[in-house]
């Protein structure tokens, strides 16, 4: 482990309006090289080759500091009807131990975040946020609503163990109980003298669990002992891959999301349930959007040129005979498929499987083509097994 000095320490150049995660110092002593923000918080996205990172990844496993997944808190005697007004997919059979992934829409049908939901009692449920500020938007719908809810950003601070030997580090950790969770469940355990909560959850398309600290003050404490047990299994601390993340086209927010979408065009479609009794917000606005249809759609595309040197930092526009069509939201090298694959959103008119089309990169034109998603385990085995 290094102990980076005062000096480099300033040249990343932290300032007190963005918060630092209970694992920041783990971090920085672990050869953290760079960091990101998200949520208003520093996240480590940088200890190295991210090829590296990827093959640590599916190989093995990597320990992820992803505090920057904020919690927003639902507690209350209308906390049910509260968490199922801002989503239109349907929670009622959402058991206490159990997690969904969930979309938060606005009265336009938009999407404004896609947390995983945990529910954690009866009447107690958390929302584990992408990049937005949803507590700010529950606290409004809260305010004109006349449902009896409280909300809050708890004290609780995710980790990613994530990759394939995930479930024997668990097992070492925590026993068997933990590690055979079953996929999208969770268990609330004591242990180390902390409190946690661990789930078979991830962003990874990988065999993983998140690990939530529920004591800011003991995050170098679970970093440190995590790593010391995984260490015999080739853990490595390592970041969110957006190799393996476009792989499996999984959705960065704000990249290839944001309130401009809808599910349908996203093909999130079984987020979606417009039959349920129960209100929610967007409900009439994603009537009207299914019944006209949508006007663009998600699709992959292969680019054909030299390996991309690193990820996509703008948007690409997309071409067809010259007219502009689309545009490409997340591309990366896989090293794996030795392509270069891509996320976009074109116009509906023009999916086609196989279909050709150019992509502008840094004023230059090449050929690209159409693809089903996602590029690698199209029925996700890896990360239910």
């Amino acid at each position: 482990m290094k102990k980076i000095s005062d000096f480099e320490l300033k040249q990343f150049g932290f300032g007190t309006q963005i918060k630092r995660s209970p694992f920041f110092d783990a971090t920085i002593e672990w050869g953290v090289k760079g960091f990101s923000v998200y949520n208003h918080m520093y996240i480590p996205r940088d200890f190295g080759d991210p090829e590296k990172n990827f093959w640590h990844l599916v190989n093995t496993a990597i320990l992820c500091d992803v505090s920057v997944e904020r919690q927003v808190e639902i507690k209350g005697p209308d906390a049910q009807k509260f968490a199922q007004y801002l989503t239109p997919r349907d929670i009622s059979s959402c058991a206490v131990g159990q997690c969904k992934y969930v979309l938060i829409t606005d009265e336009a049908g938009g999407i404004l975040n896609d947390p995983v939901l945990l529910r954690l009692g009866e009447n107690h449920f958390w929302l584990s946020l992408a990049d937005s500020d949803i507590l700010l938007w529950a606290k409004g719908v809260a305010v004109n609503s006349e449902m009896k809810v409280d909300l809050c950003e708890p004290d609780v601070s995710p980790l990613q163990l994530q990759g394939p030997k995930s479930r024997e580090i668990i097992a070492k950790l925590f026993g068997e109980e933990v590690a055979s969770l079953a996929y999208y469940r969770f268990i609330e355990i004591k242990t180390l003298g902390m409190q946690l909560i661990v789930s078979r959850t991830g962003w990874s398309s990988e065999l993983g669990y998140e690990i939530f600290l529920r004591e800011g003050s003991k995050g170098t404490q679970l970093w440190n002992k995590i790593m010391e047990v995984g260490e015999p299994y080739g853990l490595k601390p390592g970041h969110t891959s957006t190799i393996r993340r476009v792989e499996g086209a999984m959705l960065s927010y704000h990249a290839d999301v944001n309130a401009s979408n809808n599910p349908f065009e996203l093909g999130l479609d079984r987020l979606v349930d417009l039959d349920m009794p129960d209100e929610f917000i967007g409900k009439n606005a994603l009537q009207k959007i299914k019944q006209e249809g949508i006007k663009r759609k998600q699709v992959g595309l292969i680019i054909h040129c030299e390996p991309l040197p690193a990820p996509n930092n703008e948007f690409w526009l997309i071409l067809k005979n010259k007219k502009e069509i689309g545009r490409v939201t997340s591309a990366v090298y896989s090293p794996r498929l030795k392509k270069n694959i891509a996320l976009a959103v074109i116009e509906i008119k023009y999916v086609s499987l196989g279909d050709s089309m150019r992509v502008i990169i840094d004023n230059s034109s090449f050929r690209c083509h159409q693809v089903e998603l996602p590029f690698y385990d199209p029925k996700k085995e890896l990360v239910k097994q």
